[in-house]
This record gives structure tokens, sequence and C-alpha cells, in this order.
């Protein structure tokens, strides 16, 4: 089975693409497709905006295909920065959303939070969605090199190391992305196998 990933985001791409190794899925990139759109995201929820990146795809090329919103929710921020997170401080500026987050937070006693990833799959023109979700607390300083995005200052449950120390193998099996991806795959092997 070929899908087309509505992202433009090269990182996003190479950590589905490691979840799926062992699965029968090709995953096609927009570029592989001959899309250099940057979609919009403007909507309210991460659901809907996974799913505006999936229509744009099915309507424009009428390939099969998934899109996903992720985003960090803080509970002493209101939940800030929500679907804002990948342009928290800027436009897509890692470290100045990672210093924003930190500033932010100083002074506060709960750093607790989770990662949500809203993941919209179209198959022939039906659309289904996905979850997942890592619960976890900020880290009081970034800590670690791989990975992106808030990984340096991600801890999740269960651990005393950020997702950049943790190292990609098991960021990707506990993470929210990894976790919607599985349930996705879980999904399209019972339904669509053979």
């Amino acid at each position: 089975m070929k899908l087309v990933f509505a992202t433009n985001n090269r990182h996003k791409v190479s950590e589905v693409q490691a979840i799926l190794k062992n699965i029968d899925i090709e995953i096609l990139t927009l570029s592989d497709i001959g899309c250099d759109v940057d979609i919009p995201e403007d909507a309210d929820t991460f659901e809907e905006n996974a799913l505006q990146k999936a229509r744009y795809i099915y309507t424009h090329y009428g390939m099969n295909c998934f899109g996903d919103d992720t985003g960090l929710q803080v509970w002493a921020l209101d939940g800030e920065p929500g679907v804002h997170t990948a342009r928290y401080a800027g436009d897509h500026d890692n470290e100045a959303n990672m210093q924003k987050l930190l500033k932010n937070l100083e002074g506060k006693e709960d750093r607790s939070c989770r990662f949500k990833t809203a993941m919209a799959l179209i198959i022939d023109g039906k659309e289904y969605m996905f979850e997942g979700i890592v619960n976890g607390r900020i880290a009081m300083q970034k800590s670690g090199v791989q990975g992106f995005g808030y990984d340096p200052v991600f801890i999740p449950e269960g651990y005393d190391n950020t997702f950049s120390e943790l190292g990609m193998d098991i960021k990707n099996s506990i993470s929210h992305r990894g976790r919607a991806i599985r349930n996705m795959v879980d999904f399209l092997e019972k339904e669509y196998a053979g």
C-alpha cells in the first residue's frame, strides 16, 4: 500500500518511516508527488488541522494519504502552546519556541503536560481519525541533542530523561506520533490487509 504523508517536515517523515520500517506500507512525501505547497493548518483543533492537510492532498492529487497535527499542551499555561506549538515564538523556530516555553514556566511548580497527535487518514474518500498521547513534564532546562521540536525539554512519564536524551528508538516506541501511527497501522491491517 502507498500512502502520501501530507507534511513538509522531514523530521516527521523520518520518524514515521522508522516506525513503519517493518510494515508493508510505502510512505510518499509531498516532494515525491510534486507538491510544493505549504498546506494550510489554521483550524482550532489538532483534528481539524490534520484533516485539512489530508483533504488537501486527496482533493488535489486523488491519492490515499494521511496528515497529522501535533501539539504540546502545558497545563500550567492553560494548554499552551496547543495548536500553535510549531509557531509558539514565531515561524517554526525550535530554539525560540523552547526558550519562550521555559520563560513562561518560570516560577510555576506544575510542569505537567502532554504531547498529542491527531492523525487523519483518507482512503478511497473515506476519512478516519487516530490519536496518540504521551503525558510528561517540562524539564527545567534543555538537555540532549537528538530529535527535534521540544524533544530537549520534554520528559515522558515514567522516565527521567528528555526525548532528546532517550534517543530515537525509545522515543518512537513511546511517543505520541508513534502511538497514533500504530493505531492507524492496526486499523489498516485489520480493514485493508491483502
